[in-house]
């Protein structure tokens, strides 16, 4: 849509999303999100481009239809802005956004944010750092052209709208660890809700290290086999949806019974872990979900309680509480934007049909099954400052949790840490040049 001073909007590419735009004069406008296809409860993503500007001019927006009230926006969140010469995201200033009540509007909440255009040329303003489908793909077609022989990459099932669900495997040619013993089996998803960016980015630092010629990544090659789906809702992903598919379903509470077709992802995925853990000669031993959180700050996860038989202060009970925190803890000893503190055991009825509650608690699929979150926003440091995270420091989380797997197996006592072997990432219109390890398992 153009403006009065013919300053275009658009939100037509991938992942992009916002709905009407209006012009309240010729500085303000009001924009709205699109709700999520088929599912008008979710309005929160938005990634649109504003082009035909002039140099020098101010702009006044407001975002006005939230279907959130609670917000990271209250405190200090700010959208990210890029433009056609400047292609690293940053946040728009925080002196520059307001979140609020607004009187005009029914008291309902609206974020408004003051602009000043730089340069006559296109610029994008995000929710979150975008990570899209394409994106993806171009990563894992640039890692299949490496031809490691520990990485295997397969379709686990299309969408509705036919986009492929991909399926890795890293882990050394051995079916046995050096010692003879069964590997132990860690399968990790992300992006089932497809706003929550940062998912990611997380997983994307994960498979890196995984592949690399880091000794820690080559010990956990050979003694674990790591099954990997890295976009669990491509559709909604590639739709600019917040949290649901194609089909307006949140597919994170359909993992007790999914639907071959209108759940295909979480169907076969599901499908796949039982016949992992069918299997006498696999033990699948962790299941971790990755998402972000639009409400708090730091990363950190949810885990299953102990059975409701186990009584409390008894020894199994101790037990289980121990085993299950015990990553949560190690994660927190590697990464500083980890909170082990806010970690906690989650029972909510409303959360039973999620991956972590249905293979945890239902399946019993693995012992250990968790939820791992990460802030959309910031962290907050050991001298209570609030630090915004960026694409680095995603791409940084997800190396530290796959080294947190060395410590959480004991495979060596003590991990000195290395220079990352970690490529960039960013928006899909980022060339893709990506140094990825030797081939060696």
């Amino acid at each position: 849509k153009e403006g009065p001073l013919n300053m275009r909007f658009d939100c037509s590419f991938e992942s992009g999303n916002i709905g009407k735009v209006q012009a309240l004069n010729e500085f303000e406008y009001d924009i709205s999100v699109r709700p999520d296809t088929n599912n008008p409860h979710y309005r929160v993503w938005f990634y649109f481009s504003v082009s035909q500007v002039q140099k020098g001019q101010r702009v006044l927006f407001h975002i006005v239809n939230w279907s959130k009230t609670k917000s990271l926006y209250r405190l200090g969140m700010t959208p990210l802005v890029r433009s056609s010469s400047r292609m690293r995201w940053e946040r728009v200033p925080c002196k520059q956004c307001f979140y609020y009540k607004c009187p005009r509007l029914k008291k309902n909440y609206v974020l408004s944010f003051a602009f000043q255009f730089e340069k006559e040329e296109t610029y994008w303003f995000a929710y979150g750092y975008p990570y899209t489908f394409t994106f993806l793909q171009k990563f894992l077609a640039h890692v299949d052209a490496q031809k490691f022989i520990f990485y295997k990459r397969e379709v686990l099932c299309r969408t509705v709208q036919k986009r492929r669900v991909d399926l890795l495997t890293i882990t050394s040619p051995s079916e046995l660890a050096p010692n003879g013993d069964r590997k132990k089996t860690v399968f990790l998803t992300a992006r089932v809700h497809s706003g929550e960016t940062p998912a990611s980015f997380i997983c994307h630092g994960i498979i890196c290290f995984l592949l690399s010629d880091h000794p820690a990544a080559q010990m956990l090659r050979s003694r674990c086999c790591f099954k990997i789906v890295p976009m669990l809702n491509p559709d909604g992903v590639f739709l600019g949806n917040y949290r649901c598919s194609s089909m307006g379903y949140d597919l994170n509470r359909n993992w007790l019974n999914p639907s071959a077709w209108a759940h295909a992802p979480i169907k076969y995925t599901r499908d796949a872990i039982l016949e992992l853990n069918s299997k006498e000669d696999t033990e699948l031993d962790f299941f971790m979900d990755i998402h972000a959180h639009s409400t708090c700050t730091n990363a950190f996860m949810f885990v299953n309680t102990s059975s409701e038989g186990e009584k409390p202060g008894s020894a199994v009970l101790a037990e289980h509480v121990k085993s299950s925190m015990l990553f949560p803890r190690l994660l927190a000893t590697n990464d500083k934007t980890f909170s082990a503190t806010a970690s906690r055991f989650c029972r909510e009825p409303s959360k039973l049909g999620t991956g972590r509650r249905a293979l945890g608690e239902v399946l019993q699929v693995a012992p250990h099954c968790s939820a791992l979150e990460v802030s959309m926003f910031c962290y907050i440091d050991n001298k209570q400052r609030l630090i915004p995270y960026t694409e680095e420091m995603y791409l940084e989380l997800g190396r530290n949790i796959a080294m947190t797997f060395v410590d959480f197996y004991k495979l060596q006592p003590v991990l000195t840490p290395s220079p990352r072997v970690m490529p960039q990432a960013g928006g899909q219109e980022r060339a893709v040049k990506r140094p990825v390890a030797r081939r060696s398992s």
